[in-house]
This record gives structure tokens, sequence and C-alpha cells, in this order.
């Protein structure tokens, strides 16, 4: 291919990515999406959520499920061409299928369930079996924060991510070069801050946890708290059956906590200083443990908290 040809291929090559993003993804002959790479699959995320929150949501999930769908077609048609019944239609189907969480946008785990990626890349986003609750989270990040400057730094990260490929025993399929690439896409992915480190509330992006139990309707004052509704949440963080939350326990109890105030964005200064206030508020600000009583302290007031005023 001469220069000439190959400035007009390159041409056509970015009409057509400005016309239809997802077209360039698209086997020319078969119109199936072809596998993405890490980059790749960066690079259609960030495209699509425009106000880098986070989610596709709202007009930028039409814009997507709209572009997504006209590029299967052979000839280059605009993704205007499918029509606002057909939207509604495909987005119900499509949020069914995909929307795992039910909360009406696509976060970047659902997204990676739906785009072909390169195997290895696609295991870091598959926690077939979400962590149970911010306890095990608050172990996890304890193991990887080694150095506990409270934030994972890129070297971390990249321990975390190569534990992980080692579990799914495919760690031998990926060299170092490529282990550093996923680690600086996940990077690129969710350091909503952008220095370098994942921060707490980043890395519960990563790594999400089941449910903040804390966030039910019945510890909003919707309802009254029951002798049970204590012991659940008791239970939940009491892991060892010790009779007091504790350690880790405690830090992921106060993780959900702050969620409640901080919702996304929040790091380890702000859970130490949040927890400082609880236990000063319970009155045990030295021996770090909640006892039942105490955590019940806690959950009514909670729950007398109005959701405009918990900020």
């Amino acid at each position: 291919m001469d220069s000439a040809a190959a400035a007009a291929a390159a041409k056509r090559v970015q009409i057509e990515k400005a016309h239809n993003f997802m077209r360039q993804y698209r086997d020319p002959e078969s119109r199936e999406l072809k596998k993405l790479s890490a980059n790749q699959f960066m690079d259609v995320w960030a495209h699509y959520d425009k106000d880098g929150n986070g989610y596709i949501e709202g007009t930028e999930l039409d814009g997507f499920l709209r572009e997504f769908v006209s590029s299967a077609n052979v000839t280059d048609i605009s993704p205007e061409a499918v029509t606002d019944t057909m939207l509604e239609e495909l987005k119900s189907c499509f949020m069914e299928a995909y929307d795992d969480n039910q909360d009406g946008k696509i976060d970047i785990r659902e997204l990676a369930q739906l785009l072909p990626m390169e195997e290895n890349f696609l295991l870091l986003f598959r926690f077939d079996n979400p962590l149970e609750s911010s306890v095990e989270f608050m172990k996890i990040w304890r193991e990887y924060d080694t150095d506990n400057s409270g934030y994972i730094e890129a070297d971390e990260l990249k321990n975390f991510l190569r534990d992980l490929l080692k579990e799914a025993k495919k760690i031998n399929d990926v060299s170092e070069d490529k282990l550093i690439e996923y680690t600086d896409t996940m990077l690129q992915v969710f350091d909503a801050n952008k220095d370098g480190r994942l921060q707490l509330s980043e890395m519960a992006k990563l790594l999400p946890v089941k449910e903040n139990f804390l966030c039910r309707q019945v510890f909003k004052g919707a309802t009254k708290l029951t002798k049970e509704d204590i012991e659940k949440v008791f239970s939940l963080y009491d892991r060892d059956n010790s009779g007091t939350i504790e350690n880790e326990e405690l830090k992921g109890f106060l993780k959900d906590l702050l969620e409640l105030v901080k919702k996304d964005d929040y790091d380890a200064q702000d859970l130490a200083a949040f927890e400082e206030t609880i236990m000063r508020g319970v009155g045990r600000d030295k021996h770090g443990k909640i006892s039942r009583k105490e955590l019940t302290m806690i959950l009514l007031t909670l729950a007398k908290i109005s959701p405009d005023d918990e900020q």
C-alpha cells in the first residue's frame, strides 16, 4: 500500500470512528465484535463514560446502545437510525441481561461481561463470588497496602492482580510486560482523582462488596429496628464470633458507615478520623472494640437520621 492509499485508509478509519465509535471494533466481513485488548477496552469505557463518574447512564447509555446496534450493520448507517421505540425496547432487554445490581446504569464490571476481551484481562473483572462484607475487603486492603501508606500504589496493585491470576491458574499465560499493562489500565479505570494510586473508595469499586447492609431501608427510620435486625448486623461484622467487633471487623463496619456519608470519595485518613469520632461517641475511645450494646446505640442513632440530614 502506497503512502496516499495508507493516508486515505487512515482518514476513512478516523471518519468512521468519529461517526460510530463501536464500528472500529467489529470485523468488516462478519460484523462480529473483535476481541478487545486491555487498552481498547479502556478506550471504549472512557469514550462512553463522558462525565467520568464510573457509570454509563442516561444519555451516555442511550448513545452507547444506539452505536452498539447500528455498528453491526454492513452498511454505515447512522446511530440515529435506531428509533426511540427500538431504543427503549433494546434498553429494557439490555439492562435485564447486564445490569446485575439493577441500579439502572452500567458499571465497568457489567460492561466487561458484554464486550469480548482478552481472556486474562476479563478475569480481573470476574469475581464470581463478590465479597460477603467490607470485613473481607479490609483484610485484603491490609494485605496489599504493604507499606501502610493508606493507598494501593502501582506495585501493590500489580501484586494484587498477579495473585488474582494465580488463583485463576492463568498467571503463566501473562508476561511481566502484560501484567504491567493490566496494572496501568486498571489504574486508568479506577483512579478517579488521577493521583497514580488507589484510595479506599477507588479500590472498593475494583473489589466490590455484595451489599452494604447498612444501606437497607430498615436503618433509615422507615421501620422500627428489632433485636433481630441488630443481631444480623452484629453477626455480619463479628466474623470470628468473639462477641466484639474489632480490628478489620471494626474497620469494615466503619467503612460501610462512612459510605453512607461520603458516598464515592473517601480515603484511609477519612476512615481513621471517622473511627475516632465514632469511638468517642460511644464513650470508648481506647479499646478499639464495639460491643452489641454499643452497636445498638450507633444503629439507633443512624435510624433517626433522615436521608436529607446524612451529611
